[in-house]
């Protein structure tokens, strides 16, 4: 069936990006994979094809497109390659819209012509060590100077997807003391320059899946951050975040559909072109169930995310269906992948093949941007439960 949300232009962009990712991606993803860490140069290639800057206006250097299609050609071609593109998930995916939705002009002029080349790659460091992002805990604080033009930044961050190339990050910390019944009072968006005194990238974390993707703790200590620095506005920052959420959301949903789609597509390989008892494993009964109701369920997947990009791009993403749009593709695309790993027999558990790093990369999916618990209540809540 032809996908109403996406079009010609869409069409032409996929075939661009396919070329660009054969070309020049797969042939040093070995490379790179084994490094753990895509080429900080990698970015300025993104940005001269116009990569990360697709939903930025036209008069800071993007595209000026704002539909959520070309999120989900690029989350399907990255997939398809079974490459990835490292920390350019969090700079498009979480620190382009924050900074679009809550920057001034002043801070968009400055910012986003950077961030569309890849000259400028941010971050996004909410999480902390020991308590997560619940806001009452939060201890990383950052006090305004008496005269008004600096915050002292003290305190750590980890799980900063990006981290280790990043150079900015957009740090949530405590400007001010929490109101009583209101415990996010008092955390507000920094931008911080990691080249500033006191910054350090500290450990390097090894995570399960998305090893390039350069996740890092950060510390800091007495960062002075200019108070034009500020994003948004002050003492507000879980309710900014959570503006972001539905989009959040929508982009995971995107990805995990698009992980399953590609693990289908490595499994009809496979057992096509694998042989068991004088004939390829994709004649058997079995298999082709397995995969037939795999493709059902990724078709299912497909209706539900494209109807959550056209509300997006109507402008009508409402929270609660943006939640039910990732809990469904993420537990979902769990599932396919599974299946299509177990299609791949002994082959599908190394670590070197296309169906394993997709099993690991997707693992997150139905943790962040909300767990798949945290989702149902949101939903069951919306229904009145």
């Amino acid at each position: 069936m032809r996908r109403t949300v996406l079009d010609d232009d869409h069409a032409a962009f996929r075939a661009m990006l396919r070329a660009f990712i054969g070309a020049e991606v797969t042939p040093s993803f070995g490379r790179w994979y084994a490094d753990g860490l895509v080429p900080r140069e990698f970015y300025y290639r993104l940005g001269e094809l116009g990569v990360l800057g697709l939903a930025a206006p036209v008069e800071f250097g993007g595209a000026g497109r704002g539909s959520f299609g070309y999120r989900t050609v690029l989350a399907e071609e990255i997939a398809r390659a079974a490459v990835s593109f490292g920390g350019a998930s969090a700079h498009l995916g979480r620190c382009l819209p924050l900074v679009h939705a809550l920057a001034d002009p002043a801070q968009l002029a400055r910012w986003l012509p950077g961030m569309v080349s890849g000259e400028t790659m941010f971050a996004l460091a909410v999480s902390e060590p020991g308590t997560g992002s619940e806001p009452a805990e939060m201890r990383t604080t950052a006090p305004l100077s008496a005269d008004g033009r600096t915050y002292l930044l003290n305190g750590s961050k980890t799980y900063v997807a990006g981290g280790i190339n990043a150079d900015r990050v957009i740090v949530c910390a405590r400007t001010a003391a929490p109101r009583p019944g209101d415990p996010g009072y008092g955390l507000s968006l920094l931008v911080v320059d990691t080249g500033a005194a006191g910054f350090r990238v500290g450990r390097r974390l090894d995570t399960l899946g998305r090893k390039l993707s350069g996740t890092a703790e950060l510390t800091f200590t007495d960062v002075r951050v200019p108070a034009a620095d500020l994003l948004g506005t002050a003492h507000r920052a879980p309710a900014q975040l959570a503006g972001q959420l539905p989009t959040e959301r929508l982009d995971i949903a995107v990805g995990a559909y698009a992980q399953a789609k590609a693990a289908i597509r490595f499994a009809r390989k496979h057992a096509t072109e694998r042989v068991a008892f004088t004939r390829p494993v994709a004649a058997f009964q079995n298999t082709k169930f397995e995969l037939a109701a795999c493709q059902a369920e990724v078709d299912a997947v497909e209706a539900v995310v494209d109807r959550a990009i056209d509300a997006h791009d109507h402008g009508d993403l409402a929270e609660a269906h943006a939640a039910s749009a990732k809990l469904f593709a993420t537990e979902t695309a769990g599932r396919v992948i599974d299946r299509c790993l177990q299609l791949h027999g002994g082959a599908g558990y190394l670590t070197d093949s296309p169906i394993a790093r997709l099993y690991a990369d997707h693992r997150i999916d139905r943790i962040q941007g909300g767990s798949s618990d945290t989702l149902r209540t949101l939903i069951a809540t919306d229904m009145g439960l």
